[in-house]
């Protein structure tokens, strides 16, 4: 078996290099029986993230980068699945906000055969710690979602999963965002072509050093989520009314 861990980033100069280290470490520390890489996919960035992944890349035999012009998370990721030749790729916030320990229950899941994990900050066992306007957010996002799209998942944004190649290539030409809204549409997706999903809990921190800010704009953002809610279910809607 192979795994890729892949990272995306937009403009993390002052993080990037540590937490990649951090993340090399641990995954070093696993002594895992099976060949995994990280991948940092450097996407849009405009500081010097990109001269920071080539030089850590040229350091470490187990970390690769890759560059694209353009921006967005989905884009980011998208892109290193189709280069990649893993048989699951697992992926990550550059920010480590989720602790590196779930990473053993994503590798447990996918030796349990499920094609999707998913990390949740919203199931019971979930630990998280984060301002209580992104809770809120967060919930009321889950909440008309569910409602908008019928289905049962307790969290879609969390920037924590690990999914088979082969399932996504059966499902990437239908994803439409290159952006934030890309995770809903993958676990969208996966779940009405019946592939085999689990959520797991995740323990879950706003990893945030003083000069960071979040790349979430929340108003804004949650806007834009609900549109794309809609849009994704006229979709579902358009389609099954051409197969009548």
């Amino acid at each position: 078996m192979k795994i890729d861990f892949v990272i995306p980033v937009y403009n993390e100069e002052q993080l990037l290099e540590k937490n990649i280290l951090k993340l090399l470490n641990f995954l070093k520390l696993q002594k895992y029986n099976f060949y995994w890489q990280i991948k940092i996919v450097i996407n849009g960035s405009n500081d010097n993230s990109a001269d920071i992944a080539q030089k850590i890349s040229q350091k470490e035999e187990k970390i690769k980068c890759l560059i694209i012009k353009e921006k967005g998370k989905g884009k980011a990721i998208r892109e290193a699945i189709e280069k990649s030749l893993a048989d699951y790729v697992i992926y990550m916030d550059i920010d480590l906000a989720v602790s590196l320990e779930n990473i053993n229950d994503l590798i447990l899941e996918i030796k349990n055969d499920y094609d999707l994990i998913i990390g949740s900050r919203l199931l019971p066992l979930s630990q998280r710690e984060r301002s209580w306007i992104k809770d809120l957010s967060s919930k009321t996002y889950i909440f008309l979602s569910k409602i908008i799209l019928n289905h049962n998942f307790s969290d879609l944004q969390c920037g924590f999963k690990a999914i088979r190649r082969s399932c996504f290539n059966k499902i990437v030409d239908l994803i439409e965002d290159n952006g934030w809204f890309f995770d809903t549409e993958v676990l969208i997706f996966f779940q009405k072509n019946k592939f085999k999903i689990k959520e797991i809990a995740v323990n879950w921190s706003e990893n945030r050093y003083e000069k960071r800010k979040s790349k979430i704009k929340l108003f804004k953002d949650s806007i834009l989520f609900i549109s794309n809610l809609i849009k994704l279910k006229k979709r579902f809607y358009k389609k099954n009314k051409n197969n009548i």
